[in-house]
């Protein structure tokens, strides 16, 4: 909803310094799906991260927060810098899926999440990756490829909406609550399967009135993150999430 703290939110009160990089350096630049620099205790993080918008004129510019593939590109190329430099990855999720608009299939859109999605499986350098809102389909999987995967208390991450679900299931939307009880698409539903580490709590609601209470927790997590992986060798990094993909 549009009072739900967005991933800016977090970024602000978690990291010092963050600084915007735009541009896919192919065709422009996507408001969706954003990154750039920060520092975190010194050191230096790349950041991704969905934006949907809070007020009307700014969802029109965020697309909804459904990225189109030169988002997914400035990812990637943001990814590609970050292992260059030896930059840990850290990714906000929240987006119902990419945007599946005429425009983004003519510009490669399957293939802008797939190479995404291999690219982060494959990165030399930490990657954590937390869903604080909506985590749907290919359009989240695609910056979710992470050695860790957290959920906020009350996030969710599945491969459609239950809408859809419920429309290719049955033929009618009007089931969606039903169908998103058998999705198992919260994060204790997900913790329960092991499909994620960690529960940020949100004590109550991820708000504007908490989000300076969640900052702290989510600082620290991520603090231990960095600590856990930092005399990792490169090679060790990657089997980290070659295993934990392969566990499922």
């Amino acid at each position: 909803s549009g009072d739900r703290a967005s991933s800016m939110d977090y970024i602000e009160r978690v990291f010092e310094d963050f600084r915007e990089l735009h541009g896919d350096r192919c065709f422009g630049d996507d408001h969706a799906l954003i990154g750039g620099l920060a520092l975190m205790e010194g050191q230096p993080v790349t950041i991704l991260a969905n934006l949907r918008g809070k007020t009307m004129q700014e969802r029109f510019h965020r697309n909804f927060g459904m990225p189109k593939p030169e988002g997914y590109r400035k990812a990637i190329r943001l990814m590609q810098q970050a292992e260059k430099f030896g930059r840990p990855v850290i990714a906000f999720i929240n987006t119902s899926g990419a945007f599946c608009g005429i425009d983004a299939e003519e510009r490669g859109q399957g293939t802008a999440i797939a190479e995404s999605i291999m690219k982060m499986a494959g990165l030399k350098v930490p990657t954590l990756c937390i869903l604080v809102g909506e985590g749907g389909s290919g359009g989240a999987l695609a910056i979710a490829a992470g050695n860790e995967v957290w959920m906020m208390e009350h996030s969710t991450y599945a491969i459609l909406s239950p809408e859809g679900y419920s429309a290719i299931l049955w033929k009618t939307e009007g089931r969606a609550e039903e169908a998103a009880k058998i999705m198992k698409l919260t994060a204790q539903d997900l913790a329960e399967l092991g499909v994620i580490e960690r529960i940020i709590p949100e004590f109550g609601g991820a708000t504007a009135q908490t989000v300076d209470q969640i900052a702290p927790v989510m600082r620290d997590a991520i603090l231990d993150f960095l600590r856990r992986y930092d005399h990792m060798s490169a090679a060790d990094v990657v089997q980290d999430r070659y295993s934990r993909f392969r566990k499922f």
